[in-house]
């Protein structure tokens, strides 16, 4: 299939979630994260913000557990720019968050520390629909193809997903960025050397 057409698809499926059972996924995938990566030389890890009325996994679980257990990790999340295209990334100030257009929290910019992608060590990536290569489907606006351009040949790219993986996305392009790693709620599937681990 298509992007489109699997965009159109996961999303509607993402709909029929129910809020318990999206709660139950959520905390499944951050048990994996925290159970299967180390941790200890991240200095500046990447991290969107979920829109909880859109179903989205939700990350708060993975942010309130690093600022409890993981004091020395700078938590870093993304400012949207649409005119641009692009997102810049910020240091996380929860009193300093405001709302967007897509209903997202994000950084204010105002005098908040700026990280550049090169600086990033991991980034967890929100996506629909993935494939066994480890190409995602993302919401259609590009914005974390070009960031993750532009980040390090070193950062590791964790994607998010409440499904399993497709065989193949049908359309892909030069500018896609593939995942290092990605979670679903029972299993993570490792695609390149950076992060090995046993089928589990």
């Amino acid at each position: 299939m298509k992007k489109a057409e699997l965009r159109k698809h996961y999303l509607s499926k993402r709909k029929a979630i129910s809020a318990e059972e999206m709660a139950t996924k959520s905390q499944q995938i951050a048990n994996l994260f925290f159970q299967n990566f180390d941790l200890s030389t991240i200095k500046n890890l990447h991290i969107f913000l979920p829109i909880i009325k859109n179903n989205e996994i939700d990350t708060w679980l993975i942010i309130r557990y690093l600022q409890q257990n993981f004091p020395e990790i700078n938590i870093v999340i993304p400012k949207i720019f649409p005119e641009k295209s692009e997102l810049e990334n910020y240091i996380f100030d929860e009193k300093s968050l405001t709302e967007n257009h897509w209903g997202i929290l994000e950084p204010s910019g105002g005098n908040q520390e700026k990280i550049l992608p090169e600086q990033i060590d991991l980034v967890i990536i929100p996506l629909l629909a993935f494939d066994k290569q480890g190409n995602r489907v993302g919401y259609g606006k590009g914005f974390y193809d070009r960031f993750l351009q532009n980040c390090s040949p070193k950062t590791l790219k964790v994607g998010l997903c409440l499904e399993e993986p497709i065989e193949i996305i049908e359309d892909l392009n030069k500018f896609d960025v593939k995942m290092d790693v990605c979670i679903t709620p029972t299993k993570i599937y490792s695609f390149e050397n950076k992060f090995n681990i046993s089928d589990r």
